[in-house]
């Protein structure tokens, strides 16, 4: 437990640090996800389906000081564990309680419209009685609220 934690520290902490020296203009690209399945596991800010669509998590501050209060918000989630991050993209893996269920969920930084866009799909299965859609929410609000 706690050899995950530092790491989670040690790669928010590494990508702050890189993010903080390159431009912003170098994390400006508008971010392309892969497109959710037809399976109704799946939600991402990119889907252009109604079903699977949730919109990107919008910000007002720095695209550098956004993408550290979104690692802080992750590392306090339940059952997270940050697997990757760089400068404007982390990837995270949710871990379910009872039958260790893994779902991807995947943050890309677009500078130009301030927003992170999001990709959270379950790995195995075909529905997820909404649980994605429930944990974007959640950590929207989260994000909304961590200054």
């Amino acid at each position: 437990m706690l050899k995950s934690i530092h790491r989670n520290r040690m790669l928010a902490a590494t990508a702050a640090l890189v993010a903080a020296m390159l431009p912003l203009n170098s994390l400006s690209a508008a971010p392309m996800l892969p497109p959710c399945p037809a399976s109704p596991n799946c939600v991402s800010s990119q889907a252009t389906d109604s079903g699977q669509r949730v919109e990107p998590f919008a910000f007002t501050d720095t695209p550098v000081a956004a993408q550290a209060r979104l690692v802080r918000v992750l590392e306090k989630a339940t059952r997270a564990k940050i697997v990757e991050a760089r400068p404007g993209a982390l990837s995270v893996e949710f871990t379910s309680l009872i039958f260790r269920f893994v779902d991807d969920v995947r943050f890309e930084l677009d500078a130009n419209a301030r927003v992170f866009h999001l990709r959270s799909a379950s790995r195995t299965g075909h529905s997820d009685m909404g649980v994605n859609r429930r944990r974007v929410e959640a950590l929207r609000t989260a994000f909304a609220a961590e200054r």
